[in-house]
Protein backbone atom coordinates (compact mmCIF):
# COMPACT_ATOMS: atom_id res chain seq x y z
CA UNK A 1 0.00 0.00 0.00
CA UNK A 2 1.39 3.35 -0.84
CA UNK A 3 1.64 5.95 1.83
CA UNK A 4 1.26 9.05 0.29
CA UNK A 5 1.90 11.00 3.78
CA UNK A 6 5.32 10.92 2.61
CA UNK A 7 4.50 12.61 -0.25
CA UNK A 8 2.18 15.27 1.23
CA UNK A 9 5.85 15.98 3.80
CA UNK A 10 8.02 16.17 0.40
CA UNK A 11 5.92 18.53 -1.18
CA UNK A 12 4.71 20.58 2.02
CA UNK A 13 1.07 19.94 1.19
CA UNK A 14 -1.61 18.01 3.80
CA UNK A 15 -4.45 17.09 1.85
CA UNK A 16 -8.01 17.04 3.99
CA UNK A 17 -9.32 14.82 2.03
CA UNK A 18 -7.11 11.70 1.64
CA UNK A 19 -9.22 9.58 -0.51
CA UNK A 20 -8.69 12.30 -3.22
CA UNK A 21 -5.11 12.24 -3.30
CA UNK A 22 -5.00 8.69 -4.04
CA UNK A 23 -7.44 8.98 -7.10
CA UNK A 24 -4.90 11.68 -8.55
CA UNK A 25 -2.82 8.76 -8.39
CA UNK A 26 -4.56 6.15 -9.96
CA UNK A 27 -3.97 4.88 -13.20
CA UNK A 28 -7.36 3.22 -14.94
CA UNK A 29 -4.57 0.25 -15.99
CA UNK A 30 -4.16 -0.44 -11.78
CA UNK A 31 -8.27 -0.58 -11.72
CA UNK A 32 -8.59 -3.59 -14.17
CA UNK A 33 -6.34 -5.33 -11.97
CA UNK A 34 -7.64 -4.28 -8.73
CA UNK A 35 -11.55 -4.31 -9.35
CA UNK A 36 -12.64 -4.57 -5.47
CA UNK A 37 -10.43 -1.79 -4.72
CA UNK A 38 -12.98 1.08 -4.49
CA UNK A 39 -10.74 3.32 -6.06
CA UNK A 40 -11.67 5.63 -8.97
CA UNK A 41 -9.01 5.99 -11.77
CA UNK A 42 -7.48 9.60 -12.24
CA UNK A 43 -9.23 10.40 -15.63
CA UNK A 44 -11.52 13.45 -14.53
CA UNK A 45 -9.21 14.70 -12.06
CA UNK A 46 -7.08 15.04 -14.96
CA UNK A 47 -9.49 16.92 -17.00
CA UNK A 48 -10.18 19.53 -14.26
CA UNK A 49 -6.51 20.08 -13.37
CA UNK A 50 -5.47 20.26 -17.24
CA UNK A 51 -8.23 23.13 -17.46
CA UNK A 52 -6.56 25.05 -13.63
CA UNK A 53 -3.37 24.50 -15.25
CA UNK A 54 -3.96 26.50 -18.15
CA UNK A 55 -5.64 28.99 -16.12
CA UNK A 56 -2.97 29.67 -13.89
CA UNK A 57 -0.09 29.49 -16.28
CA UNK A 58 -2.16 31.56 -18.78
CA UNK A 59 -3.17 34.41 -15.75
CA UNK A 60 0.65 34.54 -14.79
CA UNK A 61 2.20 34.59 -18.17
CA UNK A 62 -0.32 37.57 -19.31
CA UNK A 63 0.94 39.61 -15.96
CA UNK A 64 4.88 38.86 -16.38
CA UNK A 65 5.25 39.52 -20.00
CA UNK A 66 2.66 43.04 -20.38
CA UNK A 67 4.44 43.52 -23.75
CA UNK A 68 4.22 39.96 -25.54
CA UNK A 69 1.23 39.72 -27.40
CA UNK A 70 -1.05 36.80 -28.37
CA UNK A 71 0.91 34.83 -30.01
CA UNK A 72 4.41 34.84 -28.21
CA UNK A 73 1.98 34.49 -25.06
CA UNK A 74 0.57 30.80 -26.42
CA UNK A 75 3.62 29.72 -27.45
CA UNK A 76 5.54 30.22 -23.80
CA UNK A 77 2.10 28.49 -22.94
CA UNK A 78 2.44 25.39 -24.49
CA UNK A 79 6.15 25.34 -23.94
CA UNK A 80 5.85 25.31 -20.11
CA UNK A 81 2.58 22.78 -19.94
CA UNK A 82 3.38 20.62 -22.25
CA UNK A 83 3.52 16.64 -21.65
CA UNK A 84 7.60 16.74 -21.88
CA UNK A 85 7.89 19.69 -19.00
CA UNK A 86 5.17 18.50 -16.99
CA UNK A 87 6.05 14.53 -16.85
CA UNK A 88 10.02 15.68 -15.83
CA UNK A 89 8.54 18.14 -12.93
CA UNK A 90 6.43 15.38 -12.07
CA UNK A 91 9.67 12.89 -12.37
CA UNK A 92 10.88 16.11 -9.71
CA UNK A 93 8.76 15.94 -7.09
CA UNK A 94 8.93 11.80 -7.31
CA UNK A 95 5.59 11.28 -8.16
CA UNK A 96 6.71 8.23 -9.97
CA UNK A 97 7.02 6.45 -6.78
CA UNK A 98 3.21 6.69 -5.58
CA UNK A 99 1.64 5.64 -8.85
CA UNK A 100 -0.78 2.90 -8.95
CA UNK A 101 -0.27 0.58 -11.85
CA UNK A 102 -1.20 -2.47 -13.34
CA UNK A 103 1.80 -4.70 -13.54
CA UNK A 104 2.49 -4.67 -17.59
CA UNK A 105 2.29 -0.51 -16.96
CA UNK A 106 4.78 -0.58 -14.12
CA UNK A 107 6.89 -2.40 -16.13
CA UNK A 108 7.29 -0.22 -19.21
CA UNK A 109 9.44 3.45 -17.81
CA UNK A 110 9.65 4.92 -21.57
CA UNK A 111 7.11 7.19 -23.31
CA UNK A 112 4.01 5.69 -22.05
CA UNK A 113 5.57 6.83 -18.31
CA UNK A 114 6.37 10.28 -19.70
CA UNK A 115 2.39 10.50 -20.40
CA UNK A 116 1.20 8.80 -17.31
CA UNK A 117 3.08 11.09 -15.46
CA UNK A 118 2.22 14.61 -17.47
CA UNK A 119 -1.09 13.48 -16.94
CA UNK A 120 -0.59 12.36 -13.22
CA UNK A 121 -0.07 15.85 -12.53
CA UNK A 122 -2.35 17.04 -13.99
CA UNK A 123 -4.51 15.05 -11.56
CA UNK A 124 -3.13 16.18 -8.83
CA UNK A 125 -3.67 19.34 -9.23
CA UNK A 126 -7.33 18.74 -10.12
CA UNK A 127 -7.24 17.50 -6.69
CA UNK A 128 -5.53 19.91 -5.18
CA UNK A 129 -8.19 22.43 -6.65
CA UNK A 130 -11.17 20.27 -5.07
CA UNK A 131 -9.42 19.91 -2.19
CA UNK A 132 -7.97 23.44 -1.03
CA UNK A 133 -9.39 25.36 -4.11
CA UNK A 134 -7.82 27.77 -6.64
CA UNK A 135 -4.93 29.62 -4.00
CA UNK A 136 -3.34 26.46 -3.15
CA UNK A 137 -2.94 25.63 -6.71
CA UNK A 138 -1.58 28.87 -7.57
CA UNK A 139 0.54 28.85 -4.75
CA UNK A 140 1.94 24.84 -6.03
CA UNK A 141 2.32 25.95 -9.17
CA UNK A 142 4.57 29.09 -8.13
CA UNK A 143 6.94 26.89 -6.32
CA UNK A 144 7.32 23.98 -9.13
CA UNK A 145 6.14 25.15 -12.62
CA UNK A 146 6.08 29.05 -12.99
CA UNK A 147 9.98 29.18 -11.61
CA UNK A 148 10.77 27.18 -15.22
CA UNK A 149 9.56 30.03 -17.21
CA UNK A 150 12.99 31.83 -17.66
CA UNK A 151 14.75 29.02 -19.11
CA UNK A 152 12.25 28.62 -21.43
CA UNK A 153 11.64 32.18 -22.76
CA UNK A 154 15.66 32.76 -22.72
CA UNK A 155 16.85 29.35 -24.19
CA UNK A 156 14.00 29.87 -26.94
CA UNK A 157 12.38 26.56 -26.11
CA UNK A 158 8.79 27.98 -26.86
CA UNK A 159 9.67 28.81 -30.88
CA UNK A 160 7.92 26.65 -32.93
CA UNK A 161 10.55 24.24 -33.44
CA UNK A 162 8.86 22.40 -37.32
CA UNK A 163 9.40 26.07 -38.86
CA UNK A 164 12.81 26.63 -37.45
CA UNK A 165 13.86 22.54 -38.36
CA UNK A 166 12.44 23.41 -41.98
CA UNK A 167 14.40 26.65 -42.26
CA UNK A 168 17.69 24.83 -41.21
CA UNK A 169 17.25 22.11 -43.32
CA UNK A 170 16.96 24.17 -45.98
CA UNK A 171 19.69 25.76 -45.66
CA UNK A 172 21.36 23.15 -44.90
CA UNK A 173 20.89 20.26 -47.00
CA UNK A 174 18.74 21.89 -49.66
CA UNK A 175 15.71 19.64 -48.45
CA UNK A 176 12.57 19.69 -47.01
CA UNK A 177 11.65 17.93 -43.76
CA UNK A 178 8.74 15.48 -43.97
CA UNK A 179 6.56 14.28 -41.10
CA UNK A 180 5.14 10.50 -40.80
CA UNK A 181 2.68 9.23 -37.99
CA UNK A 182 4.50 5.95 -36.33
CA UNK A 183 2.26 4.52 -33.76
CA UNK A 184 -0.66 5.68 -31.89
CA UNK A 185 -1.68 4.07 -28.52
CA UNK A 186 -4.23 5.04 -26.34
CA UNK A 187 -8.21 5.16 -26.26
CA UNK A 188 -9.97 7.28 -28.19
CA UNK A 189 -10.41 10.00 -25.35
CA UNK A 190 -6.57 9.82 -24.42
CA UNK A 191 -4.01 8.97 -27.83
CA UNK A 192 -0.68 9.62 -27.93
CA UNK A 193 0.67 10.35 -31.19
CA UNK A 194 4.23 9.41 -32.45
CA UNK A 195 5.57 10.67 -34.92
CA UNK A 196 8.95 10.86 -37.34
CA UNK A 197 10.62 13.70 -38.72
CA UNK A 198 12.57 12.57 -42.20
CA UNK A 199 15.13 14.25 -44.50
CA UNK A 200 14.97 12.23 -47.63
CA UNK A 201 14.49 8.84 -46.21
CA UNK A 202 16.52 9.36 -43.39
CA UNK A 203 14.52 8.79 -40.22
CA UNK A 204 16.38 11.99 -38.03
CA UNK A 205 14.30 11.74 -34.70
CA UNK A 206 10.88 10.26 -33.56
CA UNK A 207 8.51 13.02 -30.76
CA UNK A 208 5.49 12.05 -28.77
CA UNK A 209 2.62 13.84 -28.24
CA UNK A 210 -1.32 14.12 -27.10
CA UNK A 211 -2.03 15.69 -30.69
CA UNK A 212 -0.12 14.92 -33.82
CA UNK A 213 0.60 18.73 -33.86
CA UNK A 214 2.48 18.37 -30.29
CA UNK A 215 4.12 15.36 -31.86
CA UNK A 216 5.69 16.83 -34.32
CA UNK A 217 6.97 19.76 -32.83
CA UNK A 218 8.50 17.64 -30.56
CA UNK A 219 10.16 15.60 -33.20
CA UNK A 220 11.31 18.36 -34.99
CA UNK A 221 12.85 19.95 -31.28
CA UNK A 222 14.92 16.75 -31.39
CA UNK A 223 16.14 17.28 -34.85
CA UNK A 224 17.34 20.24 -34.18
CA UNK A 225 19.36 18.68 -31.24
CA UNK A 226 20.40 15.80 -33.38
CA UNK A 227 21.87 17.77 -35.81
CA UNK A 228 23.46 20.39 -33.69
CA UNK A 229 21.18 22.94 -35.09
CA UNK A 230 19.54 24.47 -31.87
Amino acid sequence: MKDFSEFENKIGITFKDKALLRVAFTHRSFLNENRGSGNQHNERLEFLGDAVVELAVTDYLYKKFPDRDEGALTSFRAALVNAVTLSDLASKLSMNDYLLLSKGESKDVGRARQFILANTFEAFVGALFLDQGMEACISFLETHLYPLTDGIVEGRLWQDAKSYFQERAQDEVSLTPSYRLIRENGPDHDKQFTIGVYIGSELVAEGDGKSKQEAEQSAARKALEKKGWS
